[in-house]
C-alpha cells in the first residue's frame, strides 16, 4: 500500500468540517467526489474512518486517532507554506471571515473591496449570520461583532464608525398611534423585536437624563433577522430598535421617522477579532495591516 500526504488532504476536511459538502467547498471538489475519495482511502487502510447517515458525518474511534495526530502536520505544512509568502511580491492565500449580516454589509464589504483591488492574489471568503459562532472552531480565520459579544481570548481592533441606535416608525404608524416623548411610554406601542438565535430577546438600551436602563417592550412581531425587522418596521407594523447606519437613508427620505433621540445610546465601533496566537498566516496579516491603515471615510455611504 502506497500512500503520500495528498490522499489525506481530503480526510483533514471532511474531519474538520463534519460534512462531505463543506469539504468540497473548502477543496473546490463536489461532494459525491469528496464521498468517493474517502471511500477509497478507507478501503486502501482498510479502516472505516466516517460514521455516515443521511443527516450528518462524524469520525469514528480510529478516524478521530487519525486526525489528531495528522492535523499537527497539515498544519505545520500549511504554516511553512503560507511563510513562503514573504518572498512573493504580493501575499496569497485564503481568509476566511464570520461576520453579521449587518456587520458584513456596514463596514466587512467596503473593507474587502477595497482590499482584494491591492491583494487580488488573495480570496476572501465571508459567512454572514447572525448567530453567534467560535471561530476557531468552525475554521475561521476572523470576525466582526459588537465588542460586548467577543471572547476575551480574542485580540480585536476597531472598524467603522462609533455605532449609533435609533427608535424609529413609518409615518403610517404614526397617523395611527400618537408619538412616544420618553423611552418609558414606548410600553404601550407594538414593537418589532429582534431575538438572537440562543433565544434571548434582545433589550432596548437607553442613556438620558434619568441616567441608563434597558426595556423588553411588548409585540407580537419577533425576528432573528435584523433585515426582516426593518423591512417590517418600514410597512408600520410597529416601533423598532434599529442601527442608524442601516436606517439613516429612510430617515433622510421620510420613510422612517426616529423618537426619543435624546435617550439613545452610542457604542463603541464593531470590532473585527481574531485568536490570540503565535502563529498568523500572511493573508490575515496582511488584512489587519489594511484595517489598520483605512480610513474612517472607507465606511461610509
Amino acid at each position: 500500500m502506497k500512500l503520500n500526504v495528498y490522499d489525506f488532504a481530503t480526510f483533514i476536511a471532511v474531519a474538520r468540517h463534519n460534512s462531505f459538502r463543506a469539504a468540497g467547498d473548502e477543496l473546490g471538489l463536489s461532494p459525491s467526489a469528496v464521498s468517493h475519495a474517502i471511500k477509497q482511502l478507507e478501503q486502501r487502510l482498510k479502516i472505516r474512518l466516517f460514521n455516515r447517515t443521511t443527516r450528518s458525518v462524524s469520525l469514528t474511534e480510529a478516524g478521530a486517532r487519525m486526525f489528531e495526530r495528522l492535523r499537527p502536520a497539515f498544519d505545520e505544512i500549511n504554516m511553512v507554506l503560507d511563510e513562503a509568502n514573504c518572498y512573493r511580491q504580493t501575499p496569497m492565500g485564503v481568509l476566511k471571515i464570520n461576520a453579521s449580516r449587518l456587520a458584513s454589509r456596514l463596514v466587512l464589504i467596503p473593507l474587502v473591496t477595497g482590499f482584494s483591488q491591492r491583494y487580488p492574489d488573495i480570496r476572501v471568503e465571508i459567512t454572514t449570520e447572525d448567530r453567534l459562532v467560535d471561530i476557531v472552531k468552525e475554521g475561521f480565520d476572523a470576525g466582526i461583532r459588537l465588542s460586548s459579544t467577543l471572547e476575551k481570548d480574542m485580540i480585536a481592533l476597531p472598524v467603522g464608525p462609533k455605532v449609533k441606535l435609533v427608535v424609529a416608525a413609518s409615518p403610517d404608524y404614526f397617523a395611527r398611534h400618537p408619538r412616544p416623548t420618553h423611552p418609558r411610554e414606548i410600553d404601550v406601542h407594538p414593537c418589532v423585536m429582534f431575538r438572537h438565535r440562543s433565544g434571548r430577546i434582545y433589550q432596548w438600551e437607553f442613556n438620558g437624563p434619568d441616567g441608563q436602563f434597558a426595556l423588553l417592550p411588548g409585540g407580537n412581531i419577533i425576528l432573528d433577522d435584523m433585515d426582516s425587522q426593518l423591512d417590517a418596521v418600514l410597512q408600520g407594523a410597529g416601533l423598532g430598535y434599529l442601527y442608524y447606519e442601516q436606517v439613516k437613508d429612510h430617515l433622510a427620505n421620510g420613510s422612517l421617522i426616529s423618537v426619543v433621540e435624546d435617550w439613545l445610546p452610542e457604542r463603541p465601533s464593531l470590532q473585527f477579532y481574531y485568536p490570540n496566537r503565535q502563529y498568523m498566516s500572511s493573508a490575515l496579516r496582511t488584512f489587519i495591516d489594511y484595517i489598520k491603515a483605512a480610513p474612517l471615510s472607507t465606511f461610509s455611504r
